[in-house]
């Protein structure tokens, strides 16, 4: 089963590891998320520890899927735990980190609507279950309920990721060639979308 929650800052710390191996493996398979191959695991854990003041200061908001009960292992309920529902970072035995995606919302007061999706990555030992889609899922509900309407993202051109905005309502905007390399240094296109979230109910 998975479960699908925000993280704290002093939860990222404590998550920084398993996070780190997470990202490695995603780097490993081909997904360069903005580093080089082979990825360190230490360096891996440090960049996620980087990240602690950024969520701690509200300019970075971070979901983590975990896996109990096994590599992949996931019971289809689609049932998402929220804040407080889930065990604290030391409780954590038995399960593992699948996935993750990050939010940043804009800072400027003229863009405070909008918001980047970055680092939405799942464990090549989880892909095909639906985990990518479920965490975006997740981020655009927190979006919405931080009055956030319009979200953008950019993926490297023709990869899987795009077959998944597309069938979640994303927009495709364009593409910019040779933006960024894969991890063994050869430079591919970025395709840049962007959604429009449905305004939040007013009480």
């Amino acid at each position: 089963m998975y479960t699908i929650r925000p993280l704290t800052a002093e939860e990222l710390r404590d998550s920084a590891e398993p996070l780190g191996e997470l990202l490695a493996d995603t780097v490993d398979g081909g997904s360069s998320l903005g580093f080089l191959g082979p990825l360190d695991r230490a360096e891996a854990a440090a960049w996620w520890r980087a990240l602690a003041p950024d969520v701690e200061a509200g300019r970075l908001l971070l979901w983590v899927a975990r896996a109990d009960g096994g590599l992949g292992a996931d019971t289809g309920s689609g049932e998402d735990a929220g804040p407080g529902e889930d065990a604290g970072p030391g409780e954590h035995a038995g399960e593992r980190v699948a996935g993750t995606v990050q939010l940043r919302p804009a800072t400027p007061a003229n863009g405070r609507h909008r918001a980047e999706v970055a680092k939405l990555m799942v464990h090549r030992a989880d892909r095909g279950r639906g985990l990518a889609g479920r965490l975006l899922a997740a981020l655009e509900s927190a979006a919405v309920g931080r009055g956030i309407r319009t979200l953008v993202l950019d993926t490297e051109t023709d990869s899987p990721a795009e077959r998944l905005y597309a069938s979640a309502g994303w927009t495709r905007v364009g593409t910019v060639p040779d933006y960024a390399t894969d991890p063994a240094g050869r430079p591919h296109a970025t395709t840049v979308y962007y959604k429009a979230l449905p305004t939040a109910p007013t009480a």
